[in-house]
């Protein structure tokens, strides 16, 4: 594709979820990837309800960043961890949307690898409300 970026996922910090906060879930998503269906870059859930942030490189399957229990789902990548911005040279901006979910369950029960969508689907049947980030990216 070639991209040259280093693919550290940004720093996070989230506030004021429901009290009835059981953990979170995070997604990045690219609705402007020239598939007919967006591109998923990172994928995580069962980050502990008493989490509000992820240090820069937390979407680095190698280093172990996230908090204990917290798993990473494949992307349109074909792996689990943060994939970088990479639109077409010469395309528009696209947007990245970071979203962080608060659910209403200790942990979602997926298999290892999951697919972003089967993880959205399972997200939303416990989403108490969600919060989003929008980033602009272009070369």
């Amino acid at each position: 594709m070639d991209c040259t970026g280093l693919n550290i996922s940004p720093a996070l910090r989230w506030e004021g979820a429901p009290a009835a906060t059981k953990s979170y879930a995070l997604t990045v998503y690219d609705p402007d990837a020239p598939t007919g269906s967006g591109w998923w870059h990172w994928v995580a859930y069962n980050i502990p309800g008493n989490v509000t942030r992820l240090p820069a490189d937390a979407g680095n399957p190698k280093k172990n960043l996230l908090p204990a229990g917290a798993v990473q789902g494949n992307t349109d990548f074909g792996a689990p961890g943060y994939g970088g911005p990479c639109p077409p040279k010469g395309d528009k901006p696209h947007r990245y949307i970071f979203t962080v979910y608060a659910l209403d369950t200790d942990r979602l029960d997926l298999p290892a690898g999951a697919t972003a969508a089967y993880v959205g689907f399972n997200i939303h049947s416990h989403q108490l409300r969600k919060a989003t980030l929008t980033s602009y990216y272009g070369r």
